[in-house]
């Protein structure tokens, strides 16, 4: 940051270059040099202005530096505002107070924060107005803390505060989410006086619901005697972020039926709220009041309605407004392409994409992201190399979603090539970018440069990057070393519910009760949701180590039982020889109407197996199709000849493998043989050597029935 010139080193400046400097020697020069300024202003000549100024030796009108520090502000000029106020400062022997107010206002909107804290500092005398200009510019350059601060000391100082820097400290409040400082601000407001005034009183509407205090917020709505389209906007904004879409539409309503016109934003809001709870009907209706008003083609509303109808299924209508005169913008080409991407017509969406006349990054993204979830990779790829080819521009979401294409193809060079990337133009310390470049190594199966990136990321990781980095070694069958890297996740990060679905899932692999056991204890600790997926886990993780007993606790447990939470613990009981326990759970499934799947038949067929219920079985696999419409698989297949070779049911056998609706393959074929052999049965055994040696004729089988007496 350049020094700000001090009075002693000005005026050294002035001495050594006497003939650089303007000295009038009359009113009338001093008139002509200011004339001479402002004509530059006029032709938009800023720095000469600024320029001839500096090079004065005498003090100019104060009309003059205000109108000069106004222009700065605006062009953020850091420069000529140093010029400026050290022009002032150097010639003026007592600056008025309002324009070392100005020079503070000027350094908070080119965000040269240590220039406005300097000056504050040196101020000899400050009023109300220096207060809140080093407010305003801590709270409008996101330092909440600083600002909240320093009106904590000028309270103290018992300076008094105005509307504005109310407005400022509000604002700082909301960025900060401090609620008690809101509630003190408030009260202050009230023992000021301010009371009425509708821009304080809609800004506490706004901090109440950014601190998720919404009946203070409602209460406090309730309290404006007349809410104007902000105070609204606000409201309706507040009840949305907070998931209660209803409240926001109903407080749209009772705007509209107190005759104050929304502002389009409201209305955006309102059909945002309407998708959050389901309510088409409601959103045709604000789309009906929307053209009454004349909104529908405003580029905020149109884009909305867009994104509403796609969602709906209704992409006829998306269109129709997308295709009105005035919609056809960047926002609405964008949430079009959306629209199509979402709904499957991937053709459409590239098409639009295509004839967009101009293209953002977000633009970029967008279709980017359409691939990615599709799974379509080889148009991403292509896409991809098109959008480096046509633009420079990518920002951290980009190169997320080409990671995130990286990983599913999975291609660890190209991966590599981001990463280098990202470490040239400066997003090496994005943390979602970081993550990304985790989860590619992860799943592309290098875990060295996952372990040692996961290190590098060191000064900013959270729990997803442990999660990555732990998913990444239980994905690859590494179960131990995932165990000891939750051990050292405990220190530095809370894992949550994703972190112990993976950690069950490597129990279970490795037979680690007792370490599973733990990690459930773990979640009971804690306080832990145990939701329908961690049950599943559990009961999975539990019948793998042969504890069905523990299984059949959590089953019981869970409240809301799932197709997949009963598979689990069918197919739990069914190897754990429990097949009388399987035939309960089926009847209970179907008692609360679950649909079964082939999961659920493939583990009922192994529970007969194990039973030897070999009727019931054979009943099973007729009702998967008969009454379920699912059609066998090659597992139920090897599962009924299983059944009936294992019990000697022979005759069962021979109809059931010669009239299946496929060859049978050389597994089914060798059980089949074993079984003729062990029953002796000469013809099925000859017909499952024949079609042996016609699959595999260079290791010829030949079928004899061994005597063993």
């Amino acid at each position: 940051m350049t020094e700000r010139t001090s009075s002693s080193s000005f005026a050294r400046f002035s001495a050594n270059t006497n003939t650089a400097v303007h000295r009038p020697d009359s009113p009338h020069s001093t008139k002509a040099l200011t004339t001479t300024i402002l004509n530059h202003v006029r032709l938009g000549r800023l720095p000469k202005a600024v320029s001839i100024l500096f090079s004065s030796a005498v003090a100019l009108p104060s009309s003059l530096y205000a109108h000069l520090f106004r222009i700065c502000a605006s062009s953020k000029a850091i420069v000529e505002t140093r010029k400026l106020e050290s022009h002032l400062v150097t010639f003026t022997p007592n600056p008025p107070v309002f324009l070392l107010n100005r020079a503070i206002e000027c350094y908070g909107k080119c965000s040269c924060l240590e220039d406005a804290e300097e000056l504050f500092d040196e101020m000899p005398i400050r009023d109300g107005g220096s207060w809140n200009a080093m407010i305003t510019a801590y709270s409008k350059n996101y330092r909440a803390g600083d600002a909240l601060g320093l009106f904590s000391k000028m309270i103290g100082e018992g300076v008094y505060a105005s509307e504005v820097t109310f407005a400022s400290v509000l604002g700082s409040c909301g960025d900060a989410l401090e609620l008690w400082m809101s509630r003190q601000v408030h009260g202050l407001i009230v023992k000021y006086g301010y009371v009425g005034n509708v821009i304080l009183e809609s800004s506490l509407v706004d901090v109440y619901g950014k601190c998720r205090a919404m009946v203070d917020a409602r209460r406090k709505f309730d309290e404006i005697e007349n809410p104007n389209d902000v105070s609204w906007n606000v409201i309706v904004r507040r009840y949305l972020e907070m998931g209660e879409g209803g409240e926001a539409i109903n407080m749209l309503s009772r705007m509209i039926r107190m005759k104050v016109k929304p502002m389009s934003f409201t209305v955006s809001n309102a059909v945002l709220a309407c998708l959050s709870i389901g309510g088409l009907k409601e959103g045709l209706q604000i789309h009906g009041f929307g053209i009454k008003i004349n909104m529908e083609e405003d580029e905020v509303v149109s884009s909305t309605l867009i994104s509403m109808y796609a969602k709906c299924g209704d992409l006829e209508s998306s269109r129709r407004i997308f295709n009105l005169p005035c919609s056809k913008n960047l926002i609405s080409y964008t949430s079009m392409v959306s629209a199509y991407a979402m709904s499957g017509r991937m053709t459409e969406a590239r098409e639009l994409f295509d004839q967009m006349p101009e293209r953002t990054v977000i633009s970029w993204n967008v279709m980017l992201a359409c691939y990615t979830r599709s799974f379509e990779w080889d148009k991403a790829l292509d896409f991809v190399i098109m959008m480096r080819r046509k633009t420079k521009e990518a920002d951290h979401v980009t190169l997320g979603l080409i990671l995130n294409m990286c990983a599913a193809i999975p291609d660890v060079e190209l991966g590599k090539q981001v990463h280098g990337y990202a470490y040239r133009h400066g997003f090496y310390s994005n943390l979602f970018v970081g993550n990304a470049l985790l989860d590619m190594y992860g799943k592309c199966g290098n875990l060295t440069s996952a372990r040692i990136w996961f290190y590098e990321m060191s000064h900013s990781r959270d729990k997803v990057s442990w999660n990555a980095l732990l998913t990444s070694y239980a994905r690859r069958g590494m179960s131990e070393e995932a165990m000891l890297i939750f051990g050292k996740m405990l220190g530095e990060a809370k894992p949550c519910k994703f972190t112990f679905g993976t950690l069950l899932a490597a129990c279970a692999n490795i037979f680690e009760l007792e370490v599973g056991k733990q990690i459930h204890a773990f979640m009971i600790r804690n306080g832990y949701d145990i939701d329908i997926v961690i049950s599943g886990a559990l009961v999975d993780m539990y019948s793998k180590c042969r504890c069905v007993l523990y299984a059949m606790n959590v089953f019981d447990k869970t409240d809301s039982k799932d197709l997949i939470l009963f598979n689990s613990m069918i197919l739990g009981c069914s190897h754990n020889g429990m097949g009388g326990k399987v035939v309960e759970l089926f009847e209970q499934m179907e008692k609360e109407g679950i649909k079964p799947d082939r999961v659920t038949f493939q583990g009922l067929l192994h529970a007969c197996i194990s039973e030897g219920r070999v009727e019931m079985g054979r009943r099973y696999f007729d009702v998967m199709s008969d009454e379920y419409c699912l059609l066998p698989e090659l597992e139920h297949y090897v599962s009924m000849v299983e059944l009936y070779g294992q019990y000697g049911f022979m005759d069962e056998l021979e109809s059931f493998v010669t009239n299946m609706p496929f060859d049978p393959t050389s597994a089914i074929l060798m059980r089949v043989f074993d079984y003729s052999r062990k029953y002796k049965c000469l013809k099925l055994g000859n017909w499952a050597c024949d079609r042996l040696n016609e699959l595999n004729p260079l290791v010829p089988f030949r079928f004899e029935i061994m005597d063993n007496s």
